[in-house]
């Protein structure tokens, strides 16, 4: 009589539960009654017979979808909203027109782009305040043509603008400011047989203007922020060799080494960037770190890069290789600091 007794109690328990969880989980309208239903059939005489199957059959609610931009930190598109410099930004055509931004991004950070459905070159350079050119020669564009999902490197380009006056050629430009010529052609979208007129704009990608010359005073820096920051003792150098170059390009030193030299991460942080193909700007390969206090580093030139975007790495940990892909002269690292001044 005891054990009855006992048995009673449980399934009395039991059912309780069971009604306090259907509740508290809350299966759509009509469900409900059903399972109540069939938990009585359940702990009733009628229905204890061993091994009796019971099926529900119900119709699943769709489930929610996680939005796309889940970490706008990232700088990621393909979201409601993109945020770059702390500033919410919409590509007009998608959410509104982009013209009621008071201020474009100025900041020196690389931005990762995911492209929306029906976005173009011309929106997504506006969004960022950047010319459509930055956006072809840093992710090797040649046409207009881009694809949703595609994602994009946003990288303010360094360098010099210079106003065509007469006896200008693209040969006597690249001259005047060091620049590499076909990266001119290249981020200009020109050929050696376009002819340039008085009064036309030329980038010079990684130029540097030189003091003396009466052509100097035409050529103007494209402003990027310039940093200021110094974080002593918080980065590393990358590779085991010395310095080839100074500060040149975006807060860049060259530190050569043999090919095939481990690089090491300067700093821990997040990979965001890591192509292992492509012109990409001059970079070749490179891989770009983002590290906690805000500022990132890059690593060009490799012959290899063995971390993945995403990958969480430690300061010290082998990222790639010392190659000499890209525009390069000879197996080295180019290494940038943005966001902080470059201690090298």
């Amino acid at each position: 009589m005891r054990a009855r007794n006992i048995k009673v109690v449980l399934y009395g328990f039991l059912y309780a539960n069971v009604a306090i969880v259907i509740g508290a989980v809350g299966f759509p309208s009509g469900v409900n009654a059903g399972l109540f239903t069939i938990v009585s059939d359940l702990f009733s005489g009628s229905n204890r017979q061993a091994n009796k199957e019971i099926v529900l059959n119900y119709s699943k609610p769709e489930l929610l979808r996680a939005p796309t931009n889940s970490d706008p930190n990232l700088l990621y598109g393909g979201g409601d909203i993109t945020i770059v410099g702390g500033t919410s930004l919409m590509s007009e055509g998608m959410n509104g027109p982009s013209d009621n931004l008071k201020d474009h991004p100025t900041s020196d950070q690389i931005s990762i782009y995911v492209v929306r459905e029906g976005e173009t070159l011309s929106q997504i350079a506006k969004l960022f305040g950047v010319s459509i050119n930055t956006i072809r020669w840093n992710n090797d564009i040649s046409g207009s043509v881009i694809t949703p999902g595609q994602t994009l490197i946003i990288l303010p380009v360094s360098g010099i603008k210079h106003t065509v006056k007469k006896g200008d050629t693209l040969q006597s430009i690249a001259k005047l400011y060091k620049g590499d010529l076909g990266e001119i052609k290249s981020f200009n979208n020109v050929t050696e047989k376009t002819i340039l007129a008085i009064g036309d704009v030329v980038v010079v990608p990684d130029g540097e203007v030189l003091g003396g010359g009466s052509s100097a005073p035409s050529g103007s820096r494209i402003q990027v922020s310039t940093p200021t920051k110094s974080y002593d003792g918080y980065y590393i150098k990358p590779v085991n060799g010395r310095r080839t170059q100074g500060i040149h390009g975006y807060n860049a030193v060259d530190l050569g080494a043999p090919a095939g030299s481990p690089i090491f991460a300067a700093a821990p942080g997040v990979v965001i960037i890591s192509r292992n193909s492509g012109w990409n700007g001059g970079y070749g390969r490179y891989i770009v770190i983002r590290h906690d206090n805000g500022t990132q580093t890059l690593y060009a030139h490799n012959s290899e890069n063995i971390v993945y975007e995403g990958t969480s790495v430690v300061q010290g940990q082998v990222v790639g290789y010392v190659g000499s892909s890209g525009k390069s002269t000879g197996p080295h690292v180019h290494f940038e600091i943005r966001g902080a001044k470059n201690p090298f």
